[in-house]
């Protein structure tokens, strides 16, 4: 399920919709911020329960160019892959 960007993609939207506060139509190209009205805060606490799960570590660098769930999706995936 997360050997893609298209399954930790669904990962990602599976877990963020747990939340009751997220919006229900949530999609890869939705804004983290703008659309989830995620903090840095939230953002960060979100990422590292992710990063835990996929056990990787997404550098600050790359999370201030991260975007949308599709952009998380992919650098995750890039990490993943550079670690195997």
């Amino acid at each position: 399920m997360t050997d893609s960007v298209a399954g930790i993609s669904g990962m990602i939207i599976e877990k963020l919709l747990a939340n009751p506060k997220v919006p229900r139509d949530i999609n890869g190209n939705s804004k983290i911020v703008e659309d989830l009205a995620f903090d840095s805060l939230a953002v960060m606490n979100f990422v590292m329960e992710i990063e835990d799960e996929l056990d990787v570590s997404v550098p600050l660098d790359k999370l201030a160019d991260i975007r949308t769930i599709n952009d998380l999706a992919a650098c995750l995936h890039t990490l993943k892959a550079s670690q195997a």
